[in-house]
């Protein structure tokens, strides 16, 4: 199943709430971190940037051709350039240059600390470091150089940008166009140096090639002479004549093939007449029905348009169409029809002798072909024989030739090379120049004000919402009713806000019972027990109602007279919570008794029974009777059963365990409609899970923001009698201004005007 998603109005309030909880973390955070930044920008010295542009122009005008030591420029060279830029070498260059060994912000720099020090502490540096050697204050400026100095190309282009910080802007600049034009003397010096080792090399190489070359075309001629080579058109005279009797037999060949074909041909016609195969239909066009295929085709075709076969063809025709039209229709032996047959075979053998006389002469013309095409065979293998001979010395030749014209190219090549070399000394081309020259910056370059204080102003933010979240994080307490449903599984009864006596009353109206003596009746001071009486309409009595009202529904399900009020932790304020729902529900007119179990500090009873003399030990150990324990609150008629340790007791769990107090909270659950007990807490002593036979309902009392929440956890998984037996929990002391940090919509229910109308006074 997917994880439940929080609808986004729980979201933002969750937001809004975490922000109400811990912007003072964040306001306290980030003046500090605002300061800091100031700080920053009050001792860091400004700093000014002179910015210069230098040009690596791939399409510079050239005086002369390129060099043999040239390239086109590409992004990898400019690359290398702008190491040449930051190296330092060149750095110590335009150290020098400058004098900027004697200038106080470099050598006091010392690798840029005086770049980062206001000027009390540079001069304290200056005067507590020790003498150095000269080098090592070379080193130092260098150092110092290096650090200011930025030289970075500009996007996809050829020109770099150098940019120097100083303190001095005019300093800033000055240095800046230093750095450019020394880069420019620098590779126009360099490149004077390369072009004239170059130079001197190409002349003595110049000197080599030329010996070399003269030595092969010399050796050329002479071959030539010794073997009685003579060229053609720059080609053997055998060349040709080869060329020349190739061709010639290929047309011979052709033509004996083709006069071949045609004898072939008609020497299977006459083959076909002579066997009777030549019908009347291939008479009458089956032989040139179809196009000719083949040469043997052609031949045939030729032959049959010759005009004396034409002729007789169609005389045959005629008389076929003529011979099949009367045997129709006078019969197959009909003295016409026999004529008209007759006279086709007089025709087919006139074709027949036609045919012959032209194979003789078909034969005729193969028989020339075929004597041409032997003589011109003839003639080839003699000029073959005489070219073989040719060949061998032709090899050697073109070997002696390849090697001079290389000797030769390459001597012109370094010619030319020579040439421009010499050009380009004398009038050297820079690669590079100055587009942009430095001039005085207007403003100072860093620290940027705005933005280290707007960075301080975001880190500060993030700091304190950092520390927000921590905080937010280890804040492992409850503050809420949400919280305590949700971890202790059980419901909040109530959120008791945190409240302070305001002194004693000075009369009050006496309800006490007559049988109580005056030296039994509680004081009547309005302390936190009684404000539930004195401040009916208050926020307090009012969660102290919610209380009651949740344990008078329990009495639905099970019998809930004996209800217990425990803690985890002592100082909750769990005896207050008693004290105060036994004097709601007494005011309400129901019989109440308060009965203080918490036997080892009997805070309760030390606070409505300072004087008491005898209390809740006496009774079940029947040293006194209850009716002679009992003190009486004459506001409200509560019964107030105390305890009074003479000495401390030590298992006090057993005494809960007893069967005699279990008498006595029998007795007390038929004499009172409700039987209010303070116990003990939870964590520190076990005695409230000695209780689980007396008490019907536990309320759990629970410091708002100060109980931790697996204190609560632990204190109930030890006790199981109490969680399966609990009531529910009442928040306690809660801080109602803070609260609404975590819960934004009490601030609606205790302040809404509507809720005001119903008669709340505080």
């Amino acid at each position: 199943m997917p994880a439940h998603q929080p609808p986004p109005a729980e979201l933002f309030f969750t937001a809004v709430g975490f922000i109400r909880r811990q912007f003072l973390v964040v306001l306290s955070v980030l003046p500090l971190a605002i300061g800091l930044g100031a700080a920053y920008l009050y001792v860091t010295p400004p700093l000014y940037q002179g910015v210069a542009r230098i040009l690596i122009d791939p399409s510079r005008v050239q005086v002369f051709k390129q060099s043999i030591l040239e390239g086109p420029a590409d992004w990898a060279m400019v690359d290398s350039q702008i190491e040449i830029l930051k190296s330092e070498n060149f750095a110590e260059t335009i150290i020098n240059k400058l004098n900027l060994t004697q200038d106080h912000e470099f050598v006091s720099s010392n690798g840029g600390i005086g770049g980062i020090v206001s000027s009390p502490f540079r001069l304290l540096h200056l005067v507590l470091r020790k003498p150095v050697a000269n080098s090592d204050i070379t080193l130092d400026v260098v150092d110092a150089f290096e650090k200011r100095l930025t030289v970075s190309r500009v996007g996809a282009t050829f020109v770099i940008e150098i940019e120097f910080l100083s303190t001095d802007p005019d300093r800033a600049a000055q240095i800046a166009n230093a750095v450019a034009d020394g880069f420019i003397v620098d590779q126009m010096e360099s490149k004077a140096q390369t072009i004239g080792k170059a130079t001197t090399w190409l002349q003595e190489r110049l000197n080599e090639l030329r010996a070399q070359a003269s030595a092969a075309e010399g050796a050329v001629v002479e071959y030539k002479s010794k073997h009685n080579i003579v060229d053609a058109g720059g080609h053997p005279i055998y060349e040709g004549q080869l060329a020349q009797l190739n061709t010639e037999l290929v047309n011979a060949r052709s033509d004996v093939a083709e006069a071949e074909a045609r004898l072939d041909t008609i020497s299977q016609i006459l083959r076909a007449y002579d066997l009777n195969q030549a019908t009347a239909v291939e008479m009458s066009g089956g032989l040139t029905s179809s196009p000719p295929r083949s040469r043997q085709g052609q031949a045939v075709t030729d032959t049959l348009h010759d005009a004396i076969i034409t002729k007789l063809r169609g005389q045959y025709l005629d008389l076929a169409q003529r011979e099949s039209l009367f045997s129709k229709k006078y019969g197959h032996d009909h003295l016409a029809v026999v004529n008209l047959r007759n006279q086709m075979e007089e025709i087919r053998r006139s074709i027949i002798d036609e045919l012959k006389q032209i194979a003789e002469s078909l034969r005729s013309d193969y028989n020339i072909a075929k004597a041409r095409e032997d003589s011109v065979e003839k003639r080839l293998a003699a000029a073959v024989t005489g070219s073989q001979a040719a060949n061998k010395a032709e090899i050697e030749l073109r070997q002696l030739e390849t090697t001079a014209q290389s000797y030769r190219g390459l001597y012109d090549g370094f010619q030319q090379r020579y040439a421009d070399s010499v050009q380009q000394q004398s009038f050297p081309v820079p690669e590079a120049r100055v587009i942009t020259r430095a001039s005085r910056p207007l403003g100072k370059t860093s620290p940027k004000s705005l933005r280290i204080l707007g960075l301080a102003t975001m880190g500060g933010l993030a700091l304190g919402l950092a520390l927000a979240v921590l905080r937010e994080l280890s804040d492992r307490v409850f503050r809420t009713s949400n919280q305590v449903e949700k971890q202790l599984n059980t419901q909040c009864l109530a959120l008791v806000p945190k409240i302070k006596p305001d002194g004693e009353v000075p009369s009050i109206e006496t309800n006490a019972p007559a049988d109580i003596p005056t030296s039994r009746i509680i004081p009547l001071r309005v302390g936190l027990c009684r404000t539930v009486i004195e401040l009916p309409l208050s926020r307090f009595a009012e969660a102290i109602r919610a209380v009651k009202v949740s344990a008078d529904l329990g009495r639905v399900i099970k019998s809930n007279k004996v209800i217990g009020i425990t803690s985890s932790l002592p100082n909750e304020g769990k005896s207050t919570i008693a004290a105060a729902l036994a004097q709601l529900c007494a005011h309400g007119g129901a019989r109440v008794i308060l009965v203080d179990c918490d036997l080892r500090q009997p805070s309760i009873s030390q606070e409505l029974a300072p004087n008491a003399t005898a209390g809740l030990i006496d009774v079940i150990t029947k040293s006194a009777s209850l009716e002679d324990v009992i003190w009486a609150d004459p506001s409200t008629g509560l019964s107030f059963l105390p305890v009074v340790a003479k000495s401390r007791l030590i298992h006090t769990n057993e005494i809960l365990a007893s069967d005699a107090l279990k008498r006595l909270f029998d007795r007390l659950r038929g004499s009172y409609d409700y039987v209010i007990v303070d116990l003990s807490p939870l964590a520190p002593v076990v005695d409230v899970r000695s209780t689980a036979h007396l008490v019907d309902s536990y309320v759990f009392v629970i410091e708002w923001g100060k109980t931790k929440i697996d204190v609560v956890e632990h204190a109930l998984n030890a006790a199981h009698g109490v969680y399966d037996n609990l009531l529910g929990v009442v928040l306690n002391k809660v801080d109602l201004n803070r609260l609404m940090r975590y819960e934004s919509h009490r601030r609606d229910y205790y302040y809404n005007r509507y809720y005001a109308n119903y008669g709340y006074s505080d």
